[in-house]
């Protein structure tokens, strides 16, 4: 396409470039009739042929979409200003460029190598990981001994109180018979109370059930 200004004697020649432009449009919200019946698909292909005879179609019914593919940039944009909004079998025919997106390589490429030990399963770990053992479980057999040796009427300090904290004693229960007698363990020595678990409470059923 040339466009040539007159004035001043002279003469002005500037050409439009279209190598960048896109070549394939978009007719959107097509008729379904189109995709369904054979005369008007034809009638649809032959407005857009009368710009292109190598004018090539892809359908997509199940957007109501039609992908128009010409073999220049000129011709598509050429359509699109004449077609544009035009009537189609009584509905309104839009018509829009399709924008094509580069990204890159046109196959998916694997992950970095040094990211590979992230996918699950790894395929191999890392150099120079190793496997963290376990630590071995603290057991404060002060504590036990000292509890073992707990009877009742006895007390126990857990922790000292200081300033901001308070003091943590254990306190042991008398055992109380209900003959009134002392129950005795090997020789002579009071024998230990007995822990006791709190009974659970009686099932009651709700109003709901």
């Amino acid at each position: 396409m040339q466009q040539s200004e007159s004035g001043g004697g002279g003469a002005a020649t500037s050409e439009v470039q279209l190598n960048d432009q896109p070549n394939a449009l978009i007719a959107c919200k097509v008729p379904e009739e189109v995709f369904n019946e054979q005369q008007l698909k034809e009638q649809f292909e032959a407005l857009f042929r009368a710009f292109d005879p190598s004018t090539s179609f892809q359908f997509f019914k199940s957007f109501r979409r039609v992908r128009i593919n010409f073999t220049d940039a000129l011709a598509a944009a050429e359509a699109r200003v004449k077609l544009h909004k035009s009537d189609f079998n009584g509905k309104e025919m839009r018509l829009y460029f399709a924008q094509s997106v580069h990204i890159g390589s046109p196959r998916l490429e694997p992950p970095k190598p040094e990211k590979q030990f992230l996918i699950s399963p790894p395929a191999s770990p890392p150099v120079g990981w190793a496997q963290s053992q376990d630590a071995k479980p603290i057991i404060d057999y002060d504590l036990l001994c000292a509890v073992s040796k707990l009877g009742p009427g006895e007390q126990y300090e857990l922790h000292t109180g200081t300033t901001n904290t308070p003091s943590v004693i254990v306190h042991v229960c008398e055992d109380d018979s209900s003959d009134g007698e002392d129950e005795t363990g090997e020789g002579g020595k009071p024998a230990r109370p007995k822990i006791i678990q709190t009974r659970r409470p009686d099932y009651v059923p709700s109003v709901n059930q």
